[in-house]
This record gives structure tokens, C-alpha cells and sequence, in this order.
């Protein structure tokens, strides 16, 4: 046999072994033959370098060293999901799915993992990249870390597969192998890991893809993502990925009522501490893919699907000090310091108290014993005080009358829950923060810019606000500790690429309280401009979609500050985008202004996103249910047959896709 078929059938029998080890956990082989066989791998290999494959099973061994990640856009985004802490959570999203989708609706229970979000793209059955969660939108590169997890497949069996996708789940570390790691660690005389979850995150994003190999890590699969997948529901889905060779848990079940979703929830509620690594709760997703796109998604969360969080260990500990934090809007968050203690997983030393009602309503004190609780296992909260223990001497707390920084006196407007330091111009966490918020990752986006550096540049008073930063020069930031030559250039080409930033991105980077990204994006299309905008009346901005009174009146103030004016004046002075591009104003047309259009079924000629996307660049709304106020219902193939019904009984015109692209033709 010539060398290129013997590497062939090595690498071949390799990833068969591997699967069966690491996905199946039924090896054929003991692991000193496997090694053997690795080992003639490698040397075949090295001898000859033109059979080079990147997903060579000898590519898991890891020795690739990553200085820094490159961050990547993923290709349909990675929303996160709504939680539920009740049965009645649930039964009323359910009555929200019904409303929409107004026909039978199954669910799939599948286990929550407690893990690290993971995105792996596939290309022709061969594993492509590896992509961290991040913000959603982007995340880092980690591929060469990833293609060490043996149970992460790098060709794919069988060949009914599509041409390219993405498939998400979770990074874990299951408890053998981290009690495995932390033996060691304390063998070497360093201290132990904390908790599975956060070591098996931090293993991602080691350097050295070497390291990475050592540690025991699991990939856990669950959820199909792209175009033409070949699939109807989310079992479906799961059956396929599972026969491709992706290590998909078998604990997932198909339910055809909330009842059956509750006695799954009930019986992983007292099990799950049999399984060999974390979970904190059950996804329930609607399995019809269709019903799926039916009902989309929010600015955050797909509607489809909804975490339901097991119930919070609880612990108690002794409450040392209430601190309070200024955020960048100005507002006052309580913070309780704690004695140390161990709570799901992780050593707890703070907790928040939300607000001076809180901390009044539980009658909250220094030097109490304190019961606290991980909101939906996540962030540390106290739920209550152990009265039996408290000292007799102890007083009331009195929340500050003064900012804890600045010692501005503190406001509270009617009807608001937090106090606020009004210093705005003058309190620096106010200013860190506001411009930590001008740089992150889905505002402008300042290659080389993090939230250290610009504590940094404001305790030397190279920076005031977020305009001054297109004033700096390399030579300014040199200086700077830990700046090196070319971390000064990589910051200055940051803030200087950041002039090409969209104007809805600018909007969100400029912190107007409220205004978030979805609304930033709403804002934009309705005035176009910054100037428009800024002029606009509190009547006028109301009147926009889903622009309420609140948000209105922070935008009116927003602009009426002469301090903000000027930044803006700044900004403008130094070219960022404070309109709507040529390029993007031509895109827009008003053909299907004040029309609300309602999409349903599977479309042929464009996907169900980009006829949403045409609604809204054609300036019609897209709803996801039809009432009287609906004027359209764009009708594809497998439309229910209820949502015809209710369209035919209100009046609803129903139009073909071929239709719908008739009316919006140039």
C-alpha cells in the first residue's frame, strides 16, 4: 500500500475510534493500540508533508499558540435565550406561542447545560472554525483550541449533510475531569479551580492549543443553524446531527403538552445530579422549524424557545459593609460585601441589593446573618435576613444622601427605583463609563481599546468624554503603562477605522439612557439624521413604533443638554456618521408605508428574514400575528390552515411571495 492510502485509512480508522470513544463511550480499541496507530500517523505524515490535512486526527494533540483571537461575525446570530423560574411562566408563554401560531404546537425538553457557548461551522462535511458566543453577533475564533475536544468531529459521517452550517451547544467539564484537574493543582501546591463551568471557559481561551488537549473537555450539540438543512422539527434535527458523528445527548424528548414539558422538568429537577456533569435547567423550543420561523424572534431572544431555571441553592453568610457603585447613567446600585462562601459552584463575596427599597423592605443591616440566593443561578442576590441572629445595638441602614465618588447630592425622580448622582459632567465613574460604553463591541467597536485603557487615559487627563479620544496621538498614549509601540498604533488605527461605524451604532455608542440598540436602529429610520433627530418634539418622537413616553422624554432631555450638543458638534468635526448613507438612503423607498404586513409559511424565491427585511426597507411594519389592523398576509407554502382562516374572517388580503416582490418593484 503506498503512503498516501495507508495515511488515508489511518486518519480513516482514527476518527471511526475516536467517535466511538469520545461520542458513543464504546471503544473497540484499547488506548495503547490507538496511540500506536497515532503514532504511525504522525510519522507518515511528517515524512510526507503534500498529504497535509487540517483536520487530521494528528491536528488534536494541539501546539498551536494563539497570541490573540480573531474576532469573527457569526453568520446567523447567537441569541440567548428568556428564562422562567415557574410552571406559570411557562404555561403563559405558551398562550403567547398560541396566539401566533394559533394551531397544535409540540415541544422538545432538552437539558441546559452549564458550559461555555460554542458555534462550530462545518463546510462540506469537514470542520471549518470554531466561534465563542461573545455578544451575540460576534465572538472570538478558538478553532485550533476546539479541534482538540476529541468528541468534536472534524469530518462528518454519512453524506446527507448540507453544504455549509453552523451547529451550537456547550463546552463542558464534566465533575471527574475537573476534580482529576484540581487534584493536581493542589499536588503542585496551587490553588484549585473554582467551579467546572468557569474552568472549561477559561481553557478556550488559552494560548497554547497544546494545553487545551490536557484538559478533559466535552462538547455537548443541540441546535442546527442555517439555510436548506434538510430538516422539519428540532427532534428531527437532533437525530440527524447525532448520525453525522456530533455528540448529541440522548436525554432530549419530544412533548406534545405543557403537561408532558412539567413531568420532564420534574424528573431532571431530581436526577440531574446523575449525570456526569452541570446542567441549571430544560430548554423548551416549539420542535416545528417552520412554527419556529413563524414566530421569529425579539431584539434578544427567539420566541420559539424558553429556559426554565431549577430553583437557586441557597446559603447564608455574614453581610460585612453595603457599598454603592456609580453606573455611567449615574444611578446608585447597593452592594452587599460578604464573607465568602460557596454557592452553586462558585465562591460568592458580593451581592446586589438593587435599591433603597429593597434594602427598607428586608430591612437589610450590617453585621446581619444573610440568606442569599443565585438569581437563576447566575447573579448573587440576598432574599432575606436570619432575624434569630441579629445583634440587638444594630441600627437601621441609612441609605446616602451623597454620591459615594463625587459626594454630589443624590436625586430621586417620582416613579424611579434608583437614586441618581446628577454630577454628570464632573463624577468619573460617569465618565469612564459613558465612554466605556462609546468603544464596546456593538457600539463603535475601538480595535485595541478596552475598558482598562480608558480608566487609564481619564486618570491621566488625556480624556474627558468620548470626543476627545479622536484627538489623541500615538505619542499621547505611549507613556501609558503597559502600552508598548505597537499597542499605541493598533489604538490610534482603531479610534481612526471607527469613523466608518453606521450612524445606528453611533446613536446606541452616545449612552442616551434608554435608547438601546433596537431602538437606536428604529430611531434611525424614521429621522435619518442626528440633526432631525435632536430637533424632534416629544409628541413627534411618540409617535414613532414602539417609541414610548419614556424613552421620548430621555431623548428630548438627551439633546436639550448643552454639554451633549457640543460632543455632538465634536463628533461631527471629526467625521463619524451622524446620518443615513447615500448608499443606504437609495435602498429606502416608502412603497409599503403605513402598511402592516404579516409573513407565514416557507418561501421559495427569498427567506423568511429577508421578507421581513424588505417590509421594514420598504418602510411597512412586520407584524407576527393578524388582527383587524393587519393588511397583508404574505402566504408561502405549509401556511397553517388557522391563520388563512383568521386572515379570510377579518378581511385580510392574502398575497403570494410572487406578489409581494411585484409590489415592492422598482
Amino acid at each position: 500500500m503506498d503512503a498516501k492510502h495507508k495515511i488515508e485509512q489511518l486518519r480513516s480508522e482514527l476518527h471511526e475510534h475516536n467517535y466511538k470513544y469520545y461520542v458513543l463511550d464504546n471503544p473497540e480499541i484499547s488506548d495503547y493500540d490507538f496511540d500506536m496507530k497515532l503514532k504511525e500517523l504522525q510519522e507518515l505524515e511528517q515524512a510526507h508533508p503534500e498529504f497535509y490535512d487540517s483536520n487530521s486526527p494528528t491536528m488534536r494533540v494541539g501546539g498551536e499558540v494563539t497570541k490573540s483571537f480573531k474576532t469573527v461575525v457569526h453568520d446567523f446570530p447567537m441569541y440567548s435565550l428568556s428564562n422562567s423560574y415557574s410552571k406559570e411562566d411557562l404555561e403563559d408563554w405558551e398562550t403567547r406561542i398560541q396566539k401566533i401560531v394559533e394551531e397544535p404546537v409540540e415541544f422538545t425538553c432538552e437539558l441546559k447545560y452549564d458550559g461555555a457557548s460554542i458555534s462550530l461551522t462545518y463546510e462540506n462535511g469537514e470542520f471549518v472554525r470554531a466561534v465563542t458566543r461573545g455578544d451575540g453577533t460576534q465572538g472570538d475564533e478558538i478553532t485550533h483550541n476546539v479541534k482538540t475536544i476529541r468528541s468534536v468531529p472534524l469530518k462528518l459521517k454519512g453524506d446527507d449533510y448540507p453544504e455549509r452550517f453552523d451547529i451550537r451547544g456547550e463546552i463542558v467539564l464534566p465533575y471527574e475531569g475537573f476534580a482529576k484537574l484540581n487534584a493536581e493543582k493542589v499536588e503542585q501546591g496551587e490553588e484549585p479551580y473554582a467551579n467546572p463551568r468557569n474552568t472549561a471557559s477559561g481553557s478556550l481561551k488559552l494560548q497554547d492549543s497544546g494545553e487545551v488537549a490536557k484538559r478533559p473537555l466535552l462538547c455537548l450539540l443541540y441546535n442546527l443553524t442555517g439555510e436548506n438543512l434538510g430538516v422539519d422539527t428540532q427532534m428531527e434535527s437532533l437525530t440527524k446531527a447525532r448520525a453525522w458523528g456530533f455528540n448529541v445527548p440522548e436525554e432530549a424528548q419530544l412533548a406534545k403538552s405543557m403537561e408532558a414539558v412539567f413531568n420532564y422538568i420534574d424528573y431532571w429537577d431530581k436526577h440531574r445530579r446523575d449525570l456526569p456533569y452541570e446542567t441549571d435547567g430544560v430548554v423548551i423550543k416549539v420542535n416545528s422549524l417552520q412554527q419556529q420561523e413563524e414566530l421569529g424572534y425579539t431584539a434578544k431572544s427567539p420566541r420559539w424557545a424558553m429556559a426554565y431555571k431549577f430553583k437557586a441553592e441557597q446559603v447564608s453568610t455574614l453581610l460585612n459593609e453595603i457599598t454603592y457603585q456609580v453606573g455611567r447613567t449615574g444611578a446608585i446600585t447597593p452592594v452587599a460585601n460578604l464573607d465568602p462562601v460557596q454557592l452553586a459552584g462558585t465562591t460568592v463575596k458580593r451581592a446586589s441589593l438593587h435599591n433603597a427599597d429593597q434594602i427598607e423592605k428586608l430591612d437589610v443591616r450590617e453585621g446581619d446573618v444573610v440568606f442569599v440566593e443565585k438569581g437563576g443561578e447566575i447573579i448573587p442576590k440576598i432574599i432575606g435576613v436570619d432575624f434569630t441572629q441579629r445583634n440587638p445595638d444594630s441600627k437601621p441602614t441609612e441609605y446616602i444622601k451623597v454620591c459615594p465618588v463625587c459626594e454630589t447630592p443624590l436625586e430621586r425622580k417620582e416613579g424611579e427605583a434608583l437614586h441618581f448622582c446628577p454630577n454628570s459632567e464632573g463624577c468619573p465613574p460617569q465618565i469612564i463609563g459613558r465612554i466605556q460604553h462609546f468603544i464596546s463591541r456593538k457600539a463603535m467597536d475601538i480595535e485595541g481599546l478596552g475598558g482598562e485603557t480608558v480608566a487609564l487615559l481619564v486618570k491621566e487627563n488625556l480624556i474627558e468624554d468620548y470626543a476627545d479620544l479622536y484627538t489623541l496621538k500615538k505619542e499621547d498614549v505611549l507613556p501609558l503603562e503597559r502600552m508598548a509601540e505597537k499597542s499605541a498604533e493598533n489604538l490610534i488605527q482603531g479610534i481612526e477605522a471607527s469613523k466608518e461605524v453606521p450612524f445606528e451604532r453611533v446613536l446606541f455608542g452616545l449612552g442616551i439612557r434608554y435608547v438601546g440598540e433596537t431602538v437606536a436602529k428604529k430611531l434611525v429610520k424614521a429621522y435619518k439624521s442626528i440633526d432631525v433627530l435632536a430637533s424632534a418634539s416629544l409628541e413627534n418622537l411618540t409617535s414613532v413604533d414602539e417609541i414610548g413616553e419614556r424613552i421620548a422624554q430621555s431623548v428630548v432631555e438627551f439633546f436639550s443638554d448643552d454639554a451633549n450638543k457640543e460632543r455632538i458638534d465634536r463628533l461631527r468635526s471629526y467625521g463619524l456618521n451622524l446620518e443615513i448613507s447615500e448608499e443606504e438612503l437609495e435602498n429606502q423607498s416608502q412603497k409599503l408605508a403605513d402598511l402592516t404586513l404579516v409573513i407565514s409559511g416557507v418561501f421559495e424565491k427569498v427567506s423568511r428574514k429577508e421578507l421581513q427585511n424588505l417590509i421594514e426597507t420598504h418602510g411597512g411594519k412586520n407584524t407576527s400575528s393578524i388582527s383587524k389592523k393587519t393588511d397583508y398576509l404574505v402566504a408561502g407554502d405549509n401556511m397553517g390552515p388557522s391563520k388563512r382562516t383568521k386572515a379570510e374572517n377579518l378581511g385580510v388580503k392574502i398575497i403570494t411571495e410572487d406578489e409581494f416582490l411585484k409590489m415592492i418593484e422598482d
